[in-house]
C-alpha cells in the first residue's frame, strides 16, 4: 500500500475521485447487506483514513471543504425536507409534542453529562444531541399511506421545533465556550440569533419568490439561486459566530415554500444526496481513530451505554406524555416514539462542531457514532412493526382547487348551456413524435375525445438545434408534416374532430406546455419513453417538465395493444387521498370509453385483520360508488409486504395498470425509491401514468 501512495501523485483531484469511487460502489453493497449505505460510507472513511490503508486524509484541504460543504448541505437538506403544510394542519399538538421530545431528552441528556464529569456547558450540548430527530421512518409510513394520519403529522411537525431549539442550544453553548460568559453577551448572542433568524426565514423567502417568479422556467438559475441561498446563510452565520449549520437548516426552511416540490427542489436534493452529503459522511469516517474508538468503548462503556439509553429512554417518555395529553392509542404513541428515535442530521453534525471547538471529548463523539448506527436501524424496525397496525385515514370529502375536467360537470349541471359549451371545448393535446407509437396515441385520444365530445390537438414539435443547417430543418419539418397527416386520418377513423399544430421549438417541453394553454387543452396524452441516465436524473426528461409545468391533467402510456382491445383496468390503491379518488375517476372513464372494467387493488401488511380489510373494502367502494361513471368494478384487498409484486402478479390478468405519478422524495438527503418506479420497470402489460396539474 505503501508503494500505491508514492506512486499517487499529490493532488486534490486524487482524493475527488477516490472519493467519487467510494460514495457511487460502497452504498449498493451494505444496502443488499441489509445495512444502512450510511454506515458503509463511514466504514469506507476509516479504511481509507490515516488508521487504515492511508489514502485519504481528515486534514487535507480538499477533504475539509467536501466534508464542510456535505454537512452545511444535509442540514438544509434536513430543513428543505420538512413538510410545512402538514406542520399547519397540527400546529398546537406538533408544537406540544415538540416541546416534550425536546424538553424530555434535554434534561436526561444534561443529567447523564453531569453523572460523567462533564461541565454544565457541555453537558447541555450532550443534552442537545438527544433533542433533535430525523424522520428515517418516513419513506415506511409514506409507502402505507399514513403520512395523513395525525401521530405521523404530529411527529413531522415536532422536527421543525426539535431541530431549530436543538441548533439554537448549539450555537450558545459554542459561543459560551468561545469567550467568558456573562449575562450581557448571552443578551447579545440571543438578540443576534432573533435578527439573524428573521433575515433568513423572511428574507430569503420573501427573495426567493421574487427571484422564481421573474425567472419563470429557468430551473438553471433557480437552482444556483437555492444554492447561493444556502452558502450565503451559512456565511452569515459565521460573522455572527453561530454554527453554520444552523443558517444552513434555517434556510432550507425559508426556501422551502419558494421552491415547493417543483423540479429544482428535486435536483437540489438529488445533487446532495449523489454528492454532496455522502462527502460528509466519509470525512466523518476519516476522522474516526478506530484504535482510540475501539478503546473509548472499552474504557467509557458506561457513557456510551448511559447514551444509548438515555436517548432511547427520553424519547419514549417523551412519546407516553403525548399519549396521555392527548389521548392516543399505544400503536400511535409507538409509531410517533420510532419516528423520533433516529439520530443522523442534526445530531452528526452538531456533534462534530463539538468536537471541533473542543467542548465534547472524543469518547462523546464516538459514542454518538454508536448511537447513530443503533437508532438509524432501530428506529425503522420499530416503525415497520406498528405503523401497519394504525387504521388508513378516511377518504377526505374535499377536493383540491386544481379542479378537473370531469369534477366541472356537477357545478355545470345547473347551468345545462354552459355544461354543453364545456363539452364541446373538450381538447386532447397528443405530442407525437414516434411513428411506431403514433396509431395508438392517437387511438386513445381519440376515444377520449369522442367519449366527452370533444376534439383532438395532434402536436409535432421540430425541434430547433443551433447546429441544424436549413436542410435539415426542412427534413425535420417534412417528417413532422407526415406525422400529422397520418394522425389526422386515425382520428377521422373514430369520427373525431383534429386540429393538427406543428411548432418549431429548441425546447420540446415547453413546446408541449405553450400548445396545451394556447388550445385550453383538459387532458395531454403521451408516449412513455425510457430516459434514466445521469443526464436525465440532473436535468430531467420531457416528461418530467411537462408534468411539473402542465396546467392540465398529464397520461403518460404505454400501449402495447390496440386502445380499443384495452377493457380491463387495474388500479393500485394506497390511501383515500381526493388525488386517489381523481385517479380512480380517470380510470372509470377509461373504462367507460370500451365498456370495461375497472378492479382496485389495495396490499395491505400481513398484520392487517379481517375487520380492518372489512373497513377497507366498504371505504373503496364508497369511492367507487359516489361519482363518476358507473362501470363494472371489482375491489380487492390483499395482506403481504411486497406491494410491487402483488400489483406484478395482479397485472398478468388484465390490459391495463392505471399509476399516479409521485414525485421522488428524501429523507436527510438520501434518495428513496417508490413502488411506482419498480413497477414501470418489470411491467409487462400496457400502463398509464396519471399526473395532476401542478401548476
Amino acid at each position: 500500500m505503501e508503494l500505491v501512495r508514492t506512486w499517487l501523485p499529490d493532488s486534490p483531484l486524487v482524493s475527488f475521485t477516490i472519493l467519487l469511487l467510494v460514495i457511487s460502489a460502497i452504498p449498493p453493497i451494505f444496502e443488499r447487506l441489509r445495512l444502512p449505505g450510511l454506515v458503509g460510507l463511514l466504514v469506507a472513511g476509516v479504511v481509507l483514513g490515516e488508521h487504515g490503508l492511508g489514502l485519504l486524509s481528515a486534514e487535507s484541504e480538499t477533504i475539509h471543504l467536501l466534508s464542510d460543504i456535505g454537512k452545511i448541505y444535509l442540514m438544509f437538506v434536513a430543513g428543505l425536507e420538512i413538510d410545512l403544510e402538514q406542520f399547519r394542519k397540527k400546529k398546537n399538538r406538533s408544537l406540544g409534542f415538540g416541546f416534550a421530545t425536546f424538553i424530555v431528552p434535554l434534561i436526561i441528556g444534561t443529567l447523564i453529562g453531569q453523572l460523567f464529569g462533564f461541565g454544565l456547558n457541555a453537558s447541555i450540548l450532550i443534552g442537545s444531541l438527544f433533542a433533535s430527530h430525523t424522520l428515517l421512518g418516513y419513506p415506511i409510513v409514506q409507502r402505507l399511506g399514513l403520512v395523513e394520519t395525525e401521530p405521523v403529522i404530529v411527529t413531522i411537525g415536532a422536527t421543525i421545533f426539535t431541530d431549530i431549539s436543538a441548533l439554537l442550544v448549539l450555537a450558545i453553548c459554542v459561543s459560551i465556550h468561545a469567550g467568558e460568559f456573562s449575562l450581557y453577551t448571552l443578551s447579545v448572542q440571543l438578540g443576534s440569533l432573533a435578527i439573524y433568524a428573521a433575515i433568513v426565514l423572511f428574507g430569503f423567502d420573501w427573495a426567493g419568490k421574487q427571484y422564481f417568479r421573474r425567472t419563470g422556467n429557468d430551473q438553471g438559475n433557480q437552482f444556483l439561486f437555492v444554492l447561493l441561498a444556502v452558502f450565503l446563510a451559512s456565511v452569515g452565520a459565521q460573522i455572527i459566530h453561530i454554527e453554520q449549520i444552523v443558517g444552513a437548516f434555517l434556510v432550507g426552511l425559508a426556501v422551502n415554500d419558494v421552491v415547493g416540490r417543483s423540479p429544482v427542489k428535486e435536483k437540489v436534493e438529488f445533487v446532495g444526496s449523489v454528492l454532496f452529503i455522502p462527502f460528509f459522511f466519509v470525512g466523518m469516517g476519516l476522522m474516526l481513530n478506530l484504535p482510540v474508538f475501539m478503546e473509548t468503548l472499552r474504557s467509557s462503556f458506561g457513557l456510551t451505554v448511559a447514551i444509548l439509553a438515555g436517548l432511547i429512554g427520553s424519547k419514549f417518555l417523551a412519546a407516553l406524555l403525548a399519549k396521555v395529553l392527548y389521548h392516543y392509542r399505544w400503536n400511535e404513541m409507538m409509531v410517533m416514539w420510532s419516528l423520533s428515535l433516529p439520530q443522523v442530521a442534526a445530531t452528526l453534525a452538531a456533534a462534530l462542531a463539538g468536537l471541533q471547538v473542543g467542548l465534547l471529548s472524543e469518547a462523546v463523539f464516538n459514542s454518538v457514532i454508536v448511537l447513530m448506527l443503533v437508532t438509524s436501524v432501530l428506529g425503522p424496525v420499530l416503525t415497520a412493526k406498528f405503523a401497519p397496525q394504525l387504521p388508513l385515514p378516511k377518504p377526505s370529502p374535499e377536493i383540491s382547487q386544481s379542479v378537473l375536467w370531469w369534477e366541472s360537470r356537477a357545478e355545470h349541471r345547473v347551468l345545462d348551456e354552459q355544461f354543453e359549451r364545456d363539452r364541446s371545448n373538450f381538447t386532447v393535446v397528443v405530442p407525437i413524435s414516434n411513428p411506431l407509437t403514433e396509431r395508438f396515441l392517437i387511438e386513445m385520444a381519440a376515444l377520449l375525445a369522442r367519449h366527452e365530445s370533444g376534439q383532438i390537438v395532434p402536436l409535432s414539435i421540430a425541434q430547433d438545434q443551433l447546429q441544424m443547417d436549413e436542410p435539415q430543418m426542412q427534413i425535420t419539418l417534412g417528417q413532422s408534416r407526415r406525422l400529422l397527416v397520418r394522425a389526422k386520418q386515425i382520428s377521422s377513423e373514430f369520427k373525431v374532430e383534429a386540429k393538427p399544430a406543428l411548432r418549431i421549438e429548441d425546447d420540446v417541453a415547453r413546446g408541449i406546455i405553450r400548445t396545451a394553454r394556447e388550445q385550453d387543452a383538459r387532458l395531454i396524452v403521451m408516449g412513455w419513453s425510457e430516459n434514466t441516465g445521469l443526464r436525465a436524473r440532473l436535468f430531467g426528461t420531457i416528461i418530467d417538465s411537462v408534468f411539473w409545468s402542465s396546467h392540465c391533467p398529464v397520461a403518460v402510456m404505454r400501449l402495447l395493444d390496440e386502445p380499443i382491445k384495452i377493457r380491463r383496468l387495474l388500479v393500485p390503491v394506497k390511501n383515500f387521498t381526493p388525488q386517489t379518488v381523481r385517479t380512480v375517476r380517470f380510470a372509470q372513464l377509461l373504462a367507460d370509453t370500451n365498456q370495461g372494467s375497472v378492479t382496485l387493488l389495495h396490499v395491505c401488511p400481513s398484520q392487517t385483520t379481517s375487520e380492518e380489510i372489512a373497513s377497507l373494502e366498504s371505504e373503496l367502494s364508497h369511492v367507487l360508488c359516489s361519482a363518476g361513471p358507473q362501470v363494472s368494478t371489482s375491489i380487492k384487498v390483499i395482506r403481504h409486504e411486497d406491494v410491487a409484486m402483488v400489483i406484478l402478479n395482479a397485472s398478468q390478468s388484465v390490459d391495463m395498470v392505471i399509476l399516479r405519478s409521485l414525485s421522488r422524495r428524501t429523507v436527510a438527503g438520501l434518495a428513496v425509491s417508490d413502488v411506482t418506479t419498480k413497477l414501470i420497470n418489470h411491467l409487462k402489460s400496457s400502463f398509464v401514468l396519471f399526473a395532476e396539474p401542478h401548476a
